[in-house]
């Protein structure tokens, strides 16, 4: 493994897109908390939870492609700015709806689908923006740093979210106004250093193109494709309610430090990754978290000591962190700048569809089985995965050792 002494971080157009996706990010995971805890107070139903990630899915489903090719098309720091301004819209009218009393779980489906919209075209504008202002060679380090600031804010945002409840759910969407319009102030000096050819007109050729990119290279949708399934039905996030609630009862506080654990352990390896280079053993690394983080997850389903579920969530951060970093920079080596945007709305349709389709698989599953069993199954369901593709699917990626795939 090689140590990686030159910071990303002394780009100063890249540490102010870094930290304003770090107070983006968290306003979104406070929001996460807040509307996931105000449903159940509403409903007191798993299956309200689930449909909270579905509606925060659909927009995404729906509108990926065309996210894709406005990146490409516009100018992308434009599309960032639009986006968080309707989100402060969001949160306005939350705060309003919530203070007055009227606020019912339709419109917290609605506030979720909106929110889900707009982060669909943010995600890849913003994604985008990382080749456009910094050079190839440290584009691995800068996925590991933009990895850590993402799980920053999940620690951050939910850690807020849990404390901010206590104090009134108009506190908690008044806090992602405030860091909502702080990361609008600091895309504003985000200069782009790197000349990318605009697409001239969009069509069906156009309309698809980022997909068949994808799919052309066997390893990236392999790669992409393994942390999909392997989040979708492993992951815990929409349950915590009730294992906060239910299971572990430490309440809302307790609800936080649930969010938090996974991004704590995520950060931690993240930031080693912004250190030591893993490209000698891409592929090997890659199965060996994913069973780590379904190991976890099968740990966290039968604990019933919160210190032990704050541990296996811990782990699942720490594991997921790994591929997260092998796919941001598998996608950014190997696109065309000028495809940036196109090909990371497929990469976000693939994060998306893991987490928010993941919530509604969760919350669904948990419904009918209950929570511990549901988050069992997933955990043995994530193990499948990895056989599967290691073995069938995609076997080419046990032996994946650098970044540059040279396919297509």
């Amino acid at each position: 493994m090689n140590v990686n002494t030159s910071s990303v971080l002394h780009n100063r157009s890249f540490l102010h897109l870094w930290i304003a996706r770090i107070f983006s990010a968290s306003a979104f995971q406070i929001l996460s908390v807040v509307i996931g805890w105000q449903m159940y107070a509403l409903t007191d139903s798993a299956f309200q939870l689930g449909f909270v990630g579905l509606a925060q899915f659909l927009p995404m489903l729906l509108l990926t492609l065309p996210a894709g090719q406005t990146a490409d098309r516009y100018d992308r720091r434009t599309i960032v700015y639009i986006c968080q301004l309707m989100e402060c819209a969001v949160v306005v009218f939350l705060v309003i709806s919530s203070i007055e009393g009227w606020i019912t779980s339709v419109h917290l489906l609605i506030a979720a689908a909106i929110l889900g919209a707009c982060r669909t075209f943010e995600g890849p504008a913003s994604a985008a923006l990382v080749p456009d202002i910094v050079d190839r060679e440290q584009l691995p380090q800068a996925a590991a740093w933009s990895a850590s600031g993402m799980q920053t804010a999940m620690i951050v945002g939910p850690s807020l979210g849990g404390v901010l409840v206590i104090w009134g759910i108009s506190t908690a969407y008044i806090t992602t106004l405030v860091a909502l319009l702080i990361s609008v102030v600091l895309i504003f000096f985000v200069k782009t250093v790197h000349f990318v050819k605009k697409l001239d007109a969009v069509g069906i050729d156009t309309f698809f193109s980022g997909l068949r990119f994808v799919f052309a290279r066997k390893i990236i949708l392999g790669t992409i494709s393994l942390d999909l399934f392997a989040v979708l039905l492993g992951g815990a996030t929409a349950l915590l309610p009730i294992f906060a609630d239910e299971i572990l009862k430490t309440g809302p506080t307790g609800l936080g430090l649930l969010r938090a654990a996974p991004a704590v352990g995520a950060i931690v390896v993240s930031l080693i990754l912004t250190r030591i280079s893993i490209e000698k053993a891409i592929g090997k690394t890659l199965f060996a978290s994913l069973v780590v983080f379904a190991l976890a997850t099968i740990l966290f389903g039968i604990s019933r000591s919160i210190w032990l579920s704050l541990f296996a969530l811990f782990l699942t951060g720490a594991a997921d962190v790994v591929s997260v970093v092998i796919r941001s920079t598998l996608v950014q080596v190997n696109t065309p700048q000028e495809m940036q945007g196109r090909v990371n709305a497929v990469n976000s349709l693939f994060i998306g569809t893991s987490n928010q389709l993941g919530e509604f698989e969760s919350g669904t599953m948990a419904g009918l089985v209950g929570a511990v069993p549901a988050t069992i199954i997933g955990g043995v369901g994530t193990l499948a995965v990895a056989v599967i593709w290691m073995y069938w699917l995609f076997p080419v990626l046990r032996n994946l050792k650098t970044y540059s795939t040279e396919e297509g």
